[in-house]
């Protein structure tokens, strides 16, 4: 329950410090003085958005913060989840800063907006005249009613295993519309895998390839070379080896008688040892080196099918075409297992669907249980707010398929006369009935939902005499469950608070601004009696405040 609300530089609002308790809480004020605006200060705690245009002081942040007592309510696995310390008061605040950048704290810590509004949304309901537009929403209808069934929690579970299988329903429609393009990747694939499989890779092919096709192309004129080397080297007649065989003989007879010619023997002599090593593998070479006119034709046939596959894949030579046979046998291998992956998902889906066949059966028996005494007690509580003749229905419809909440559609009927069968709520009542439906709905809710604070906004709004007495009466009852914050314009009503805040508007100094005051008991009698009577307060007036006063609290 909210114990403390704090607000500073909020619309007229310049600063505000509220103590709140359990029970039935009254908040009155003429039109325009400021009560609507304690529901924006708190909606912003409540994870609405906002600017700088709810600043008072421009030049200065508006700051809203809100005390709750939360250890009854089950939060303890939010805050888990959201990493923030669980603390038996738990403070929410909001900040605007004149810049309009926007921060949210819980418990001091820094949190995101939908994080906040996600707790808010568990703390607080707050009811205007614009949520009985939620009486038109199936949701809303289906959630009233699951509230009475009992089937909150087997909903959570439907709900939890309908979003896994929408999910997975999602990936196999997305899959089964592409089987047909996949069927023909996977041919398209297959094919240029089998081509490249086909071709038997070899690192280093190409390079040594070209090189021996270098050498069958210009075999004749190799050997032919070497022939003419090998005959230079050891022709019988003035060969190169016979010449420095003569040099050799011309030094070694005069070594004796110059030293230097030694040497130079030596060297000449060695030099004809390399030569003639140099001729004998020319004669070696020139013999093996011979045209083969068939191999060349092998070897160019091997290398235009590695160009055109180095062509086709766009690639640098035979380590791109490995790198791209292996990439398409990933590809191949991941679309051959498509048809696996598809009857895997089908399996998954029709565990899936009966599961959700079968919840959706019993909450849809729960729920339809439950309708008659509902009816029976909405209706009871309409004609208890002045509407004799009410009748209010709960039609329950199946449909086609699964929604979030089963495969029921719930359709709010209602007639205020004894003429006119009950038709669509959202058809038929008028503004001031739908506050009624609404009224009773919550009231009767408060036993069923764990949901600490409500606040109405005037939900009493043109009802008058003995239906306003019941008005108060409820709200009062709802009281003795939860928190109860109602604005209103009603003495019946304010009158059975268990506590009272009068908002007025403060013109002193150059400035209007908002104050919240907590009234004293002769107080309260006072702005009874106002309610009562307008701005001109009589003694007939305060008497009536009294007696109204005592009486509601009995």
């Amino acid at each position: 329950m909210l114990v403390k609300l704090y607000v500073q530089n909020y619309a007229l609002i310049r600063e505000l410090d509220i103590e709140l308790e359990n029970g039935l809480t009254i908040i009155t004020g003429e039109t325009g003085a400021g009560k609507t605006i304690l529901l924006g200060a708190l909606s912003l705690i409540l994870g609405t958005r906002a600017d700088t245009s709810v600043l008072l002081e421009k030049s200065e942040k508006c700051v809203v913060e809100g005390t709750f007592r939360i250890e009854e309510y089950d939060l303890e696995e939010f805050f888990a989840v959201n990493e923030l310390d669980f603390e038996a008061l738990a403070i929410l605040r909001r900040e605007i800063s004149p810049a309009g950048k926007s921060r949210a704290f819980i418990n001091d810590t820094p949190v995101n907006l939908s994080t906040l509004k996600e707790l808010g949304d568990r703390l607080i309901d707050i009811h205007s005249q614009h949520q009985t537009l939620m009486l038109h929403e199936n949701t809303f209808q289906m959630n009233v009613i699951d509230s009475f069934a009992g089937t909150s929690s087997l909903r959570d579970d439907y709900h939890k295993i309908y979003r896994r299988y929408s999910a997975l329903k999602k990936d196999y429609d997305d899959a089964r519309s592409k089987a047909d393009q996949n069927q023909a990747d996977l041919e398209y694939y297959s094919f240029q895998l089998s081509q490249l499989e086909q071709a038997k890779l070899a690192q280093g092919e190409q390079e040594d390839l070209e090189k021996e096709q270098e050498l069958l192309t210009h075999a004749e004129e190799i050997k032919t070379g070497l022939g003419s080397v090998s005959g230079l080297f050891s022709a019988e007649n003035d060969s190169v080896l016979s010449r420095l065989t003569e040099v050799k003989n011309i030094l070694r007879k005069i070594r004796d008688f110059l030293p230097e010619a030694g040497q130079l023997y030596e060297r000449t002599d060695s030099a004809w040892i390399e030569l003639n090593d140099v001729a004998g593998e020319i004669e070696k070479l020139a013999f093996s080196v011979d045209a083969d006119p068939g191999r060349l034709i092998v070897i160019n046939e091997r290398l235009d099918t590695l160009y055109s596959l180095i062509q086709k894949h766009r690639v640098s030579g035979i380590a791109g075409l490995i790198a791209k046979r292996e990439e398409i046998r990933k590809i191949v291998t991941a679309l051959a297992v498509g048809d696996e992956k598809m009857a895997e998902m089908e399996k998954l889906l029709s565990a899936d669907h009966e599961k959700l066949t079968q919840m959706a059966d019993i909450l849809s028996e729960k729920r339809n249980n439950v309708v008659p005494d509902v009816e029976s007690r909405i209706t009871e509580l309409l004609k208890n707010l002045g509407m004799p003749n009410a009748r209010f229905r709960i039609n329950i419809s199946r449909h086609e398929g699964f929604s979030p909440s089963g495969t029921d559609h719930a359709d709010f009927l209602f007639s205020a006369n004894k003429q006119v069968e009950p038709e669509n709520l959202a058809k038929t009542a008028s503004g001031g009935e739908l506050s009624r439906v609404m009224l009773s709905l919550k009231s009767l809710l408060t036993k069923n939902i764990n949901l600490p604070t409500i606040i109405f906004d005037e939900i009493d709004s043109g009802v008058s005499g003995e239906v306003a007495d019941k008005v108060g009466q409820i709200l009062s009852g709802m009281g003795k469950y939860m928190q109860v914050i109602n604005i209103t314009h009603l003495p019946q009503v304010a009158a059975r608070g268990y506590r009272h805040y009068h908002v007025y508007k403060d013109d002193t100094g150059d400035s209007t601004i908002t104050r919240v005051k907590r009234l004293s008991h002769d107080e309260r009698i006072i702005e009874v009696a106002r309610l009562l009577s307008g701005s001109e307060i009589t003694d007939t007036s305060l008497k009536n405040a009294k007696e109204l006063i005592m009486s509601a609290q009995k």
